[in-house]
């Protein structure tokens, strides 16, 4: 099955291209089309379409198959690049903040060729390749903020606005993006397929399962939580960086290598979690985040390289869970609930992103940096206390 595990990478590395050139902008266009006091809201607003769109994009990838839940998904993403240019080139607020909406569709569509990647790998191998089809994202996420002043040259010889430039290269990437997915074998997951009468349930049953299973929630509440300690601790760093006297250089640099964190060593952690474990792996992941929070307090007065180590640390841990906790997800074994579980494991994963960047800077603003980074390390304890449950619960059936 290498084919299909290529073009999904390859869907990812688009994808990925598509989403960096549009987030390197956003805040900037957001500033100037609705003005400073909105500058934040246009992530927030992409965030949140990631997060609407994960359930749909599940259920119709159980109905239709994987291939055609991603070209449907890349292929709204480009609308929704379409439609910023469109709100650019108008000035108005409103039709940006709802293509904004649709341009995050782009984030649940990678995520979700993840657990594409485990229904076409064969064998023992399954979180390797995974891992593989996540890591594609480095490539987009290097290459997408450096086609900005590209894009900008591209869009002021289009006479658009220079800041919506850059999302004309979205356009073509996502709608590439479509186009390979459309390549993908047919999906073997459903229902014709597997030859059941249903798609699945629903996102909030699968939910409910969850909690009744061990394995599959504490891999729902690791995927939950620690997307909400990477988004709420990373998206204040910036302020903490600049706020002690460091230029965008710096800032750059540190946000540059909390990406590579995140993404560069993923299939390290696949290739782990196929050999030791995904629980295992989980564990790891866990501790290195509390690590990642212990080290960001002892930043707090504005030490540089400590800053830099604990956004690397923040960066690995949330691979390292979310690696894992994915590869638990695709080994459920009822068909009916495993692709919708998916599906609102994502939704609730970007949700929670979305409150922790919301709620970040009021608790950064009462209780300082390290108050965050405490804050942080209390989010992990529903996860640790649900990972031991987890494995007691393996033992005691083993």
């Amino acid at each position: 099955m290498k084919r299909p595990i290529a073009l999904l990478m390859l869907t990812n590395v688009l994808g990925g291209v598509g989403v960096a050139s549009g987030i390197a902008v956003g805040a900037l266009l957001v500033q100037q089309v609705a003005g400073t006091a909105w500058s934040g809201f246009g992530q927030a607003l992409s965030v949140l379409g990631a997060a609407i769109a994960a359930v749909p994009l599940a259920q119709l990838a159980a109905r239709r198959g994987r291939r055609t839940a991603l070209a449907t998904g890349y292929r709204l993403a480009a609308l929704g690049a379409a439609a910023v240019v469109l709100g650019a080139v108008l000035q108005s607020a409103v039709v940006l903040f709802v293509a904004l909406l649709l341009f995050g569709i782009a984030q649940a569509t990678n995520l979700q060729t993840r657990y594409a990647g485990a229904e076409y790998a064969a064998g023992p191998r399954k979180a390797t390749l995974m891992s593989l089809v996540f890591w594609a994202t480095t490539i987009g996420s290097v290459v997408g903020p450096n086609l900005s002043t590209a894009g900008g040259r591209l869009g002021q010889s289009l006479r658009l606005p220079d800041l919506s430039g850059p999302y004309l290269f979205g356009i073509v990437a996502f709608l590439l993006a479509s186009l390979v997915a459309m390549l993908l074998p047919p999906s073997t997951t459903t229902p014709a397929a597997t030859g059941r009468g249903r798609s699945g349930i629903s996102a909030l049953a699968a939910l409910r399962w969850a909690m009744a299973h061990p394995t599959a929630r504490f891999a729902v509440l690791l995927t939950a939580v620690a997307h909400g300690v990477m988004v709420g601790v990373m998206s204040m760093t910036p302020v903490q960086v600049r706020g002690h006297g460091h230029g965008l250089e710096m800032v750059g640099l540190v946000i540059s290598l909390h990406i590579l964190g995140m993404y560069a060593f993923s299939p390290v952690f696949g290739w782990l979690a196929d050999r030791i474990g995904a629980i295992r792996v989980a564990g790891i992941g866990l501790v290195v985040l509390l690590a990642a929070t212990v080290t960001g307090l002892l930043a707090a007065n504005g030490h540089l390289a400590l800053t830099m180590v604990a956004l690397v640390l923040l960066g690995l841990g949330w691979s390292a869970s979310i690696i894992s906790a994915s590869a638990l997800l695709a080994g459920v074994d009822s068909g009916e609930v495993r692709v919708p579980l998916q599906g609102a494991n994502d939704a609730l994963m970007n949700y929670v992103g979305a409150g922790a960047a919301i709620i970040g800077g009021p608790v950064m603003a009462f209780l300082g940096y390290g108050g965050l980074n405490i804050g942080a390390a209390l989010l992990l304890v529903p996860a640790v206390i649900a990972g031991v449950l987890a494995v007691r619960t393996r033992v005691l059936v083993a």
